[in-house]
């Protein structure tokens, strides 16, 4: 499954700043990811936040997570759009229970981030089907294009995004467009594309994993923060590198990540009012 985008997708990304659907992982291999997915809410422990764990870098205490950031089923398509040499910056699940009244509001992604030039973009990655009555990502084809918008933070209990940040300009709802994906099926979508999701008012679990690739140029600005190298070499020295967790959630591996987090959190709250 290894394959790069043809010229026709790769005009559709640049055009309208996305890419879905790209077949990235088979049946069998997606309900495997799920289940370790679901294995990990089960067991674990009262004493920490199951869902922080998820949202944030969680490649950086699961090898099977880091394996497949790096796995060329994912990077080989996402270095069509930003060339041979990659890393992953973040990761984080999207994930909604079913009747779930968690959603993401609209938004761009690159307002926050602190990173420049902005040979950015997010590997979606579905671990089961993303449907609009579940809950899917939906679009503004062609925003892209518009360059930064002027958002605003709103800390809302119920958004996905750690700042709820949403664009001060009205969205046209009816120029969206759902993303919809199979489990085992992944969308491309540009840093700057106007983006958010509804409420999953079905019974049919959500459960998406998102990768947030940079090419090795791309820098941080405002301090030094982490990133995994997914793909070819890293020859700016950007970014301090992330090694891979030798065990499953072991002191070690949430060390690392606990310190790439607080290095990140540095920068990207900068300036913040969580009111």
């Amino acid at each position: 499954m290894a394959y790069f985008l043809t010229h026709q997708e790769l005009r559709h990304y640049k055009s309208k700043g996305f890419v879905s659907p790209v077949k990235v992982l088979s049946s069998e291999d997606a309900e495997n990811y799920r289940n370790n997915y679901n294995k990990f809410r089960s067991q674990a422990a009262a004493n920490f936040d199951v869902n922080a764990v998820l949202r944030s870098k969680p490649h950086l205490v699961f090898p099977w997570l880091y394996d497949l950031v790096v796995d060329p089923a994912i990077t080989n398509p996402v270095s069509s759009v930003l060339g041979p040499n990659l890393l992953a910056w973040g990761s984080s699940f999207f994930a909604k229970a079913a009747r779930d009244t968690g959603f993401v509001s609209w938004h761009q992604d690159i307002n926050y981030w602190g990173l420049e030039p902005h040979n950015i973009l997010t590997a979606w990655i579905a671990f089961s089907p993303s449907r609009r009555e579940n809950g899917c990502m939906r679009v503004v084809p062609g925003s892209h294009l518009d360059g930064a918008l002027e958002h605003q933070d709103t800390f809302a209990a119920n958004n996905l995004l750690t700042r709820g940040q949403e664009i001060l300009v009205e969205v046209d709802e009816d120029n969206a467009v759902d993303i919809t994906l199979e489990a085992g099926e992944m969308s491309l979508h540009h840093v700057s594309i106007v983006h958010g999701s509804e409420p999953n008012s079905s019974q049919l679990d959500r459960i998406g994993f998102a990768v947030r690739y940079i090419s090795t140029e791309v820098q941080q600005i405002g301090g030094r923060t982490t990133a995994t190298l997914a793909r070819g070499v890293d020859e700016y020295n950007h970014f301090d590198p992330e090694p891979r967790p030798k065990k499953s959630f072991d002191r070690e591996s949430q060390k690392v990540r606990a310190n790439a987090l607080e290095r990140q959190h540095n920068v990207l709250f900068k300036g913040a009012d969580p009111r």
